[in-house]
């Protein structure tokens, strides 16, 4: 897994002050989202954080952050390659998600472009998909092996 040690389910606290940092959404998260939350760094002030909002066989990725001092260095791919095994671990077998700034990380990563029209309805009902990711956001998705 690399230098990262990566633990489960961070504090509510912790994740938005990390989200907010990094400029991503986070005003729907709740206790029951961190369920599917990994994180790296101390507990009260994590470097690194990535998350799944899980639908059986789908999940829409959301929320991977790595505090500006802490990139470039790998924990970015450590982090996803721990959320891709915790969701196929749980059956999930297409992994979903939208960005406006991380589109060419994700396709070095084996994520491609998909259309909006072709998305689970539950992964297009959240509230990331409906409404905190502008329109103009890429989507992409990940079929799990």
């Amino acid at each position: 897994m690399g230098p990262f040690e990566v633990h489960a389910k961070p504090s509510l606290q912790a994740a938005v002050a990390l989200l907010t940092a990094a400029g991503l959404p986070w005003s729907d998260l709740t206790e029951s989202h961190l369920e599917h939350f990994r994180f790296s760094g101390p507990p009260d002030a994590p470097t690194g954080l990535v998350g799944l909002e899980i639908y059986g066989r789908d999940a829409l990725l959301r929320s991977l952050a790595v505090a500006p001092g802490a990139r470039s260095g790998g924990l970015g791919s450590t982090l996803l390659d721990e959320a891709e095994r915790y969701a196929f671990q749980k059956g999930v077998r297409s992994l979903y998600l939208l960005t406006t700034t991380a589109q060419g990380f994700f396709l070095q990563r084996g994520y491609r472009p998909s259309p909006r029209e072709t998305c689970p309805a539950a992964i297009r009902s959240s509230s990331e998909f409906a409404g905190l990711c502008p329109a103009s956001s890429a989507f992409l998705m990940k079929t799990l092996t």
